[in-house]
């Protein structure tokens, strides 16, 4: 991805692989639901070229729509710097998505902006604290105090915390005592296909 995803934003194959990539999550996530597994949420990234599409709204409404999941069951999770990169336009685009029920996350945070007047402002959910801040954990006190005042900043402003990369029980264990929401990472599991997914969900290995 750190090859592949910059040359496709570039010449703008990045917005029709984004649609191919939100339509197959969101048939997934039926599929799972028609085999009897309770609906999860499936986050989406939106990549700054295709978030700047004038039909955005229209293409996520049209591919909500023909495969029947219900909106609050996507995330979708766009970093600080496409925020950031036009506010007002952004502002407009984010109310409309959260009109719709669609969930909203700050993916990254800390690495971009981090103006925190747009936390205000813009209808987030949840952030999700960058891995450069968790992989150090818990040697580096700096990142420690970081994450912290992250966790403190978003509870008090009634968003969610996912941190990710977390890759230790010394990481999970830190992130329990501040009270983090969701965490993601290896200590988890790796990335894995669908059918393996789906073990896991009956299982009751996955939580939302």
């Amino acid at each position: 991805p750190y090859e592949f995803v910059p040359i496709a934003e570039q010449t703008g194959l990045i917005v029709p692989m984004g649609i191919v990539v939100m339509r197959a999550a969101c048939e997934r996530n039926r599929e799972w639901q028609r085999a009897g597994h309770p609906p999860i949420k499936m986050s989406v990234n939106i990549s700054a070229r295709h978030f700047a599409e004038p039909d955005l709204l229209e293409s996520i409404r049209e591919v909500l729509h023909e495969t029947g999941m219900a909106p609050q069951h996507l995330l979708l999770e766009v970093t600080e710097s496409v925020v950031m990169a036009d506010p007002a336009r952004a502002a407009v685009t984010l109310d409309a998505l959260h009109q719709m029920g669609v969930s909203l996350a700050v993916d990254d945070f800390g690495t971009g902006y981090s103006s925190l007047s747009y936390l205000k402002r813009f209808p987030f959910h949840m952030l999700k604290v960058d891995r450069s801040f968790v992989m150090d954990i818990p040697r580096d006190l700096d990142d420690m105090t970081i994450v912290e005042a992250v966790v403190g900043l978003a509870h008090s402003l009634k968003l969610q915390v996912t941190a990710e990369g977390v890759e230790t029980p010394e990481q999970l264990a830190f992130l329990r005592t501040l009270g983090c929401d969701n965490m993601q990472g290896f200590l988890v599991s790796r990335p894995v296909p669908a059918a393996e997914f789906e073990a896991l969900l009956a299982k009751g290995r996955v939580l939302e």
